[in-house]
């Protein structure tokens, strides 16, 4: 098969090339340049590239580099500086995916004659006996990254590769420092390769729009508890760094356009589902499937605690009350039945409060007899 590996230029993606090249594949890496600005995160700088290229080499397999900064720059950080501005708290990593890894790359891929793409990744895909593809966990449960890839759908899966995906992290190491890569131990990359550590989030969307003091205010009493600097940093569910004493507050919403953080106890910081949008599934007829109160698992985080729920229509409906989950944030959906498997996932448009999915559990309840 002729696969071209997509070479972040850490450790993972270079033994991803190595295994392909191992198991008879005809590989090729390539490194995507996105980010042109300064970046410390290990991820898409210009040292990457190089250590990606000097990886290559060493294999003994092509290279090539590919710019992808103007798309990376429209499909994932301007909209990550319009989410803050509108109070939403974005995924940039699973928009990467989405949109250039398993978008821009894998059709570019198959232009070239390409018959897969592959990456470092630790997931796994599995081939079904009817011919339909799964997405699962990966081997090593503090890697796992089935989460960030959770968007991806048959077609995609269908063209995709992840050798690393039953290995754990030590495993990788090893399997890199046996080999000579220079990758071998190079630390991780940080979630987000556009922003410097240095400069933080604050600093970096400055740039790029208008941040603007608001006013935290008590969700019970309305009294007026204190001040931030920038509404638009602020997350629902966010207790750090608010300023507060007497007690644990909590943001329960935030209201940009007013310049208000709502706050509240810890009691308050819980909600009953989130109404999702963006919905995609990794198995065709998936949706049919769910759509009346199916019941699975949830992930609200990348390594975040799996929840009981059911789905119906674009609605999760937790069995217990859970915390927060900020709007623009990814909810990764699992089977019920099958924990490790991928069913999709959503983006939080807005939480629901108990008594607002009062109605909604009961028709869901009574679908699931």
């Amino acid at each position: 098969m002729k696969v071209l590996v997509a070479m972040s230029g850490g450790v993972d993606s270079s033994v991803a090339a190595a295994l392909l090249l191992e198991m008879g594949h005809e590989v090729a890496g390539v490194t995507l340049r996105l980010w042109g600005g300064d970046s410390d995160s290990g991820c898409c700088s210009v040292s990457d590239v190089e250590d990606a290229r000097r990886v290559a080499r060493t294999i003994g397999i092509v290279h090539h580099v590919i710019d992808d900064s103007d798309l990376f720059m429209d499909k994932v950080v301007m909209p990550y500086v319009r989410a803050h501005i509108d109070g939403i708290t974005p995924n940039p990593c699973i928009e990467c995916n989405r949109h250039i890894k398993f978008g821009s790359l894998l059709e570019r891929a198959h232009r070239l004659g390409y018959d897969a793409i592959s990456t470092g990744h630790y997931a796994r895909v599995k081939r079904n006996e009817d011919g339909s593809y799964a997405l699962l966990r990966g081997d090593d449960p503090l890697k796992d990254q089935s989460y960030v890839l959770s968007s991806l759908t048959q077609g995609q899966l269908r063209s995709l590769l992840l050798p690393i995906g039953g290995m754990h992290k030590g495993e990788v190491r090893k399997k890199a420092a046996s080999l000579g890569l220079s990758t071998a131990g190079k630390p991780d990359s940080l979630d987000v390769c556009f922003i410097n550590s240095r400069e933080g989030r604050g600093n970096f969307l400055a740039k790029y729009a208008d941040l603007h003091e608001g006013e935290i205010i008590d969700s019970s009493t309305g009294e007026i508890l204190g001040r931030v600097d920038a509404v638009e940093l602020v997350t629902p569910g966010q207790r750090k760094g608010l300023g507060l004493s007497g007690g644990r507050r909590y943001a329960l919403s935030v209201d940009v356009a007013a310049r208000k953080v709502i706050v509240g106890s810890v009691r308050q910081a819980y909600e009953a589902g989130l109404q999702l949008r963006g919905i995609t599934w990794t198995g065709d007829g998936w949706e049919d499937a769910y759509r009346n109160g199916g019941k699975l698992l949830v992930q609200t985080s990348a390594h975040g605690r799996v929840r009981n729920a059911s789905y119906r229509d674009g609605l999760v409906i937790y069995d217990e009350p859970e915390r927060i989950v900020s709007p623009g944030q990814t909810v990764a959906f699992y089977s019920y039945d099958f924990p490790a498997m991928v069913l999709g996932s959503g983006i939080v448009d807005h939480g629901i409060a108990e008594n607002e999915i009062a109605s909604v559990r009961g028709l869901v309840n009574t679908a699931r007899q």
